[in-house]
């Protein structure tokens, strides 16, 4: 895979957990940085785990499906950015309480659920030539950045920017996915 492509990839991938983290941010009692870094490098962890979990799957289906390999991961992507996109278009409602920090459980359950992607992604990397290390690391490096600053902007802003960058990140998988296919 095209090393521009895989960054691409990895910051697609991230925009769910960015969003969720501008609400998770916004919950928060005036968010300290500490917070924020703690939930987004609870966020990358799980983030970069989904990506092998799903490559394990792909990689033991692939002499069935090789022929396709290409196809399977560009609807694979395509239908991935069009629930990110449907997701983002769909309004937020995040509890009015605000805390000082999250629990450690509900923070990875929200991350967990965001990570699903990540996992249906790794089984369409295992049909591409692609390094899952190096892949799944971007993922959690990129998703550890973007929550950290999506708790600290979710703390600032509230949650304006939530959708919109799920949007992107929809808008974004899709076009990976055009990019393998061509």
């Amino acid at each position: 895979m095209n090393p521009i492509a895989l960054l691409l990839l990895a910051f697609a991938m991230s925009t769910d957990a960015f969003a969720a983290a501008i609400g998770k941010g916004a919950s928060l009692k005036k968010p300290q940085f500490s917070e924020a870094l703690r939930m987004g490098l609870i966020f990358g962890s799980i983030e970069a785990i989904m990506p092998l979990i799903g490559w394990l799957m792909g990689k033991s289906t692939l002499a069935y499906v090789e022929t396709w390999a290409d196809w399977i991961a560009f609807f694979l992507l395509v239908a991935l950015g069009l629930h990110m996109i449907y997701a983002g278009l769909k309004p937020s409602s995040e509890a009015a309480e605000k805390p000082a920090r999250h629990s450690f459980l509900k923070v990875s359950l929200t991350a967990l659920g965001t990570s699903i992607d990540a996992m249906a992604v790794g089984v369409g990397l295992a049909f591409i030539k692609v390094n899952i290390w190096i892949a799944a690391g971007l993922i959690g490096l990129a998703t550890t950045l973007m929550v950290t600053l999506g708790v600290m902007i979710g703390g600032a802003v509230s949650s304006l920017l939530g959708n919109r960058a799920e949007i992107f990140g929809g808008f974004t998988l899709i076009g990976v996915g055009v990019w393998i296919l061509i």
